[in-house]
Formats: C-alpha cells, sequence, structure tokens
C-alpha cells in the first residue's frame, strides 16, 4: 500500500464531470483506489463516493493504493487529479 497527496485544481472541485473522469481513470487499474479527505474515505473506482466526499477547488486529497498495479496507479492518479481531470 503506498499513498501521495495531491491538490484539486479543478475551480469547482470534483464535481459530476471531474468526478466521473477520475472514476474513469481508475477502474483501468486492479488495485484498490481510494483517497481521504477530511474525516472521509472514498472509493475512487465509484462515482457516488466520490461525489460524496464533496472535496473543493484548492483542497488537498490523500490517493491511497493497494495492490499489484499500485505504484502506476498512484503516479497517474496523482498527475491527472494535478493536472485538473481535463478541465
Amino acid at each position: 500500500m503506498i499513498s501521495r497527496k495531491a491538490t484539486v485544481k479543478n475551480r469547482n472541485g470534483l464535481h459530476i464531470k471531474p468526478a466521473a473522469a477520475l472514476c474513469a481513470e481508475a477502474v483501468k487499474y486492479k488495485c484498490l483506489i481510494t483517497f481521504s479527505f477530511d474525516t472521509v474515505t472514498a472509493n475512487a473506482k465509484s462515482l457516488l463516493s466520490i461525489l460524496g466526499a464533496c472535496v473543493h477547488s484548492g483542497e488537498v486529497i490523500d490517493i491511497v493504493c493497494d495492490g499489484e498495479d499500485e505504484r502506476e496507479a498512484l503516479n497517474h492518479m496523482c498527475r491527472i487529479v494535478e493536472e485538473g481531470l481535463g478541465e
């Protein structure tokens, strides 16, 4: 299990479009991918879980990957969050 912090750069935080993009990328990996924010832990492979975390712009999330492709997944997930998830 490995983790790294990433700052959400989207102007409106993890609303539906970037949350869907995050989820679509997470499901490409075999490992478990979660992120923690405040007191919430969200499953990055679940759109409802991501939206339920209520992450706003500029907030820092701790992305955790656990499984066989965890390093590749963590690098990719942190990069796309930091790049704004296509927005």
